[in-house]
């Protein structure tokens, strides 16, 4: 994260005994030492444009419905719903292309998924532009809390192992959920882990398309998806003023910023430096804190790093070339703002997809960032009871106080690791 050590990351890793995270990127530099800035068509790829767009469709066919359940819960009217659909997507687009073509990193940003859960069960109870003030202040305090680097330097004092314990808790179920979905549809399911792993044999960078490509055609063979179209114009954004109220803030904001920075930009830092970046965490949650507060009053609620849909842009499954990755960020940013211009139609069709199918397409992508966290966990041996029990709370989907299983499972690593090494040192000076 924006580094206040001058070894870098891997470097630091070996120092505490834990093994190093798959190479990160090296700048490329001229003649003279001078960094040189890559140019994205000669780094472009299909492998990361794909792992864009499979990153925008598992976002927008699953965390989307939570969205439209919280603007029925809040009683909101169709342009109402329009707009925040419009502010999630294009917000999300922005901040996506437009960090990882400034840091030459796959900076995968989403819509706040825990944050719209919160909303579903207290929206009814405030006005709309109650709300949208509520959004407004959580967008300005996250970007405070991100530039003044108070997160970024309590996530780098977590250990390594737990930190990747609780990424592959986040990345358990979607993993279990590919074969699990062999009940419902095994046909589909076989032929997407099948040709993943044909694939992976022979070019990781092909893996994920090929087994996205298999599972579609296979679904396709058969009768039941049904898409129906029948709003093709484009979203436009419907600006509402705000309104500050205290109860506002205490129910709405509040929660949306704890559960914000908990359950999805602690996950998002995790993966990026499980993946071996150094992401600066000032920047990203300061910016993308405050592209939450402009995009408030268009019914944005929250803009965040994700982890789910980060971890299929970040592995070598975009690009075997870690520096050439950030591709899959910017094509991620354009599906995006494809999505939000489009509005009701694209997500007509996301939504059309079968739950299953989705899920199937998630694990799949996941599999590889999965095994790398999972390794990475249980590789340091004297951090690894940590690891474990982050790796368990996570998995577990607990949800506490509003508090999601993620943050718990740092929580509870985090304190496990602290219990262990003090009675390590306290054994050592008896001896």
């Amino acid at each position: 994260m924006s580094g206040d050590s001058p070894l870098p990351l891997n470097e630091r890793r070996k120092e505490q005994g834990v093994a190093p995270a798959e190479a990160g990127p090296t700048p490329c530099v001229d003649q003279d030492g001078r960094a040189v800035r890559r140019g994205i068509v000669r780094d472009a790829s299909l492998s990361a444009v794909l792992a864009g767009l499979v990153a925008v469709v598992v976002s927008c066919s699953g965390p989307l419905v939570i969205v439209l359940a919280a603007a029925e819960a809040g009683r909101l009217s169709t342009a109402q719903t329009t707009s925040w659909v419009w502010a999630a997507c294009i917000g999300s687009g922005v901040t996506c292309a437009a960090l990882s073509w400034c840091t030459r990193t796959p900076v995968i940003t989403a819509f706040s998924t825990p944050g719209a859960a919160v909303l579903v069960g207290s929206l009814g109870a405030y006005s709309y532009s109650e709300a949208i003030g509520a959004f407004l202040v959580a967008g300005l305090v996250m970007a405070l809390i991100g530039v003044t680097g108070v997160f970024g330097w309590a996530m780098r004092r977590v250990p390594p192992g737990v930190v990747a314990g609780m990424l592959a808790g986040v990345l358990f179920s979607f993993g279990a959920g590919v074969f699990s979905a062999l009940d419902s549809i095994p046909l589909p399911v076989l032929a997407s882990v099948i040709t993943y792993f044909a694939v992976k044999r022979r070019s990781a960078r092909y893996a994920v398309a090929c087994a996205l490509l298999a599972a579609v055609l296979v679904t396709a063979a058969r009768p039941g998806i049904d898409v129906t179209v029948t709003d093709i114009g484009p979203a436009v954004p419907l600006l509402t003023a705000p309104d500050f109220s205290i109860r506002a803030m205490v129910g709405i904001a509040v929660p949306l910023t704890v559960v914000t920075m908990a359950s999805q930009n602690a996950p998002g830092l995790a993966v990026l430096t499980t993946f071996g970046y150094r992401p600066d965490d000032r920047m990203l949650i300061g910016v993308t804190g405050l592209v939450t507060a402009v995009f408030a009053p268009s019914g944005g609620h929250a803009i965040n790093l994700a982890a789910i849909t980060a971890a299929i842009c970040t592995g070598k499954e975009a690009h075997p070339d870690p520096r050439r990755r950030y591709v899959a960020g910017v094509a991620c940013g354009f599906f995006y703002l494809v999505t939000g211009t489009c509005g009701a139609a694209l997500v007509g069709v996301f939504t059309a997809l079968p739950a299953n199918l989705v899920a199937v397409i998630a694990g799949v992508a996941l599999l590889g960032a999965f095994s790398t966290s999972l390794a990475q966990a249980v590789a340091d041996e004297p951090g690894r009871d940590a690891a474990v029990v982050a790796f368990l709370t996570t998995a577990s989907g607990v949800t506490l106080g509003g508090i999601g299983s993620a943050c718990w499972g740092l929580l509870l690593g985090l304190a496990t690791h602290t219990t262990l090494t003090l009675s390590r040192r306290a054994r050592a000076s008896g001896d």
